[in-house]
């Protein structure tokens, strides 16, 4: 039976979006579509430096709840998910676009990565999903849709990437748990992988110039995707259209992950 679909297909959908940094952000891309579609959105930022970087573009999309967000911080994150419920009484998307290691330790090298580097980037990139994700379960009531935002590295070495491939391969394997302890929820997980992309967050990486370059030029598509590619993937399976839909990581690169 094909499910009654409204138009616009996400009107009246409550999207929280945690980790946009400035207009440039997949976490922003995603907003936007979400916006596009009908949804309302939630958006936080990281701190008070980010604040005014975050707080444009949750004016400019209409955001009703803009709040901190410090993934590290518990008291932070229960504050949002309850400003939610008392404004909202649900939620149907979630999107963590979150990760961080320590400098010296993301571009050390694995081998050199310190334990306490290790741990954090492991507790602020992928367990902060699992925390965020036992605080939404409880708002998706009529089921929903979870994000994680992913990248090749966490199958595949990709010079350079370090630590992070580790912690993205946790992540990735923590988003098809939770796909599976929520499916009887009604409760979809994806994580979403995009190719190389020019991020703050990305910035970091030592040589991503040349990782854009090698990319675009593999790519079968030929070029490069961008922030509203990867939004607008989320967006879609965040309809009914993808209902059928769990557990996944999706590509979304231009193809660059089916080459050699």
């Amino acid at each position: 039976m094909t499910p009654e679909i409204p138009r616009p297909i996400l009107a009246g959908a409550k999207a929280l979006v945690c980790g946009i940094a400035n207009e440039h952000s997949i976490a922003y891309g995603c907003a936007k579509a979400f916006r596009e579609l009908g949804a309302e959105l939630a958006i936080t930022y990281a701190n008070d430096k980010a604040k005014g970087y975050v707080e444009p573009v949750a004016r400019e999309l209409g955001a009703p709840i803009f709040m901190p967000l410090d993934v590290s911080s518990q008291d932070e994150m229960e504050a949002v998910f309850r400003h939610i419920e008392t404004l909202w009484g649900k939620l149907d998307i979630l999107v963590h676009s979150v990760a961080w290691a320590p400098k010296e330790d993301l571009q050390a090298g694995l081998l050199n990565c310190s334990a306490e580097g290790f741990a954090k980037a492991m507790d602020v990139s992928c367990h902060s999903f699992v925390r965020m994700a036992r605080l939404a379960v409880p708002l998706m009531r009529d089921g929903g849709t979870m994000f994680t935002m992913s990248y090749y590295g966490a199958n595949k070495v990709v010079p350079n990437y370090n630590v992070m491939g580790p912690v993205k391969a946790a992540l990735e394997a923590a988003s098809r748990y939770l796909a599976y302890e929520l499916g009887p929820r009604g409760i979809r997980v994806h994580a979403i992988s995009p190719g190389p992309l020019k991020t703050r967050a990305a910035s970091g990486l030592k040589d991503f110039d040349l990782m854009l370059s090698d990319a675009a030029q593999r790519a079968p598509l030929g070029e490069l995707v961008d922030i509203m590619d990867v939004g607008f993937t989320c967006a879609f399976l965040a309809t009914p259209y993808a209902r059928r839909l769990s557990g996944e990581t999706l590509y979304v690169d231009g193809g660059v992950n089916i080459m050699a």
